[in-house]
């Protein structure tokens, strides 16, 4: 068996979109008949006459229906936000009534569901929580977005599948101030990660994407397959429910999909690793090994360029006590970033590990100087006091 990556859009603690990777079908059999040659198959193959079909269509939802809100939701925000605020205090009522103090009590599980659904069972993961934000938000009239977040790569296990998560949140436009983000996961989100609006076709095909793929980890063949098709009618350039699709047909012993899905998705985000990774596996598993290495190091060619990718190699590194390979990973990083004080935290200490307490004291400097909360200023100014002491000369 080989591993494969899927897309999805769940994950604790509330993480959204992009999935991950599932356990591979064995290689096809030698006999087995696909629908179409090989030099045949399209993109339009997988969408129209996949072998897959069988009969399972998705409920029309229509846009509304996702971000609608019930007769109580809307005596909610009745209660809590008083329409004829400005601005500022419509939003700060809201997001209190919502995820502050004890009278909402929202709870998170890997559910992707409706603002209405979410409302009801109080419960669901991050793109339940902004469907149900930016409906609320839009009925008191603000501004409100999706956006996808690029958070460092969070892998987790669900049975025999390996699952990375990816973050959606909420952005509200204010006249004549900056947007403010609003995200349910608090204690983990940095203002640091790269941020962009989507439109609500995209946030409907995560929807549907992730609902698609917790079929599809239920072994629900058809009824994934449909939702994942619903998800690219809804955008059709949303690459990780191509990604999805290949994993999907290669379950089921359908390689020669899968590859037309994975290069669809390529074809839409040329940086989809994902997309390559399952490329390189599939090509492994069929003895091409000059394309499966092709994907390999493109797959390393763009980690290498991702900051929180070199910071995880180096917090690795660090622990195995290869501290010249953390402190020139971390550079890396750094140069890509300068923002992000965990960077330059992680890079103090692997000096002092190494006994250089001058470079120590100066990254801990710059990072008190790059942390935002006060918090966290506080903790690196202990640590460079202590640095200082040691060292005798302050």
């Amino acid at each position: 068996m080989a591993d494969a990556f899927l897309s999805l859009a769940f994950r604790q603690p509330c993480l959204a979109a992009l999935a991950a990777a599932a356990l591979a079908a064995c290689a096809a059999p030698a006999d087995r008949q696909l629908g179409e040659s090989a030099d045949a198959l399209t993109p339009a193959s997988i969408l129209e006459t996949s072998p897959l079909q069988g009969g399972t269509t998705v409920p029309v939802v229509p846009p509304e229906e996702i971000l609608e809100l019930s007769p109580d939701m809307v005596a909610f925000i009745d209660e809590h936000v008083d329409r004829s605020g400005n601005q500022n205090v419509r939003l700060a009522q809201l997001v209190y009534a919502i995820i502050g103090g004890d009278r909402f009590e929202l709870a998170y599980d890997d559910s992707t569901r409706t603002a209405f659904s979410t409302f009801e069972d109080r419960r669901g993961n991050c793109i339940s929580f902004t469907n149900l934000f930016v409906a609320m938000a839009r009925n008191v009239n603000l501004d409100a977005e999706f956006q996808e977040v690029e958070i460092p790569p969070d892998w987790s296990m669900s049975g025999e599948t390996y699952l990375l998560s990816k973050h959606v949140n909420a952005v509200v436009r204010l006249k004549g101030r900056h947007p403010r983000v609003i995200d349910f996961n608090t204690a983990d989100f940095d203002l640091d990660y790269d941020m962009h609006e989507i439109d609500d076709d995209r946030a409907r095909a995560h929807y549907y994407n992730n609902i698609g793929v917790e079929h599809m980890l239920a072994d629900d063949t058809a009824t994934a397959y449909a939702y994942l098709l619903q998800s690219l009618k809804e955008d059709i350039t949303f690459s990780s429910a191509w990604v999805n699709m290949g994993i999907l047909h290669r379950r089921e012993d359908y390689p020669d999909y899968a590859e037309v899905a994975y290069l669809k998705a390529l074809e839409y985000n040329d940086s989809d690793l994902l997309a390559m990774s399952n490329l390189a596996a599939l090509h492994q598993q069929e003895g091409r090994e000059a394309e499966a290495q092709f994907y390999l190091d493109e797959v390393k060619t763009h980690r290498m360029r991702n900051p929180y990718y070199r910071f995880q190699l180096a917090n690795t590194e660090f622990h195995e006590g290869d501290y010249d390979s953390a402190i020139r990973n971390l550079k890396a990083a750094i140069r890509q970033r300068e923002e992000d004080d965990r960077f330059y935290h992680l890079l103090s200490l692997s000096y002092l590990m190494k006994g250089d307490r001058d470079e120590a004291r100066r990254w801990m400097r710059k990072a008190e100087e790059a942390a935002k909360l006060d918090a966290e200023r506080q903790k690196y100014h202990h640590k460079l006091d202590l640095l200082r002491g040691q060292q005798g000369a302050y």
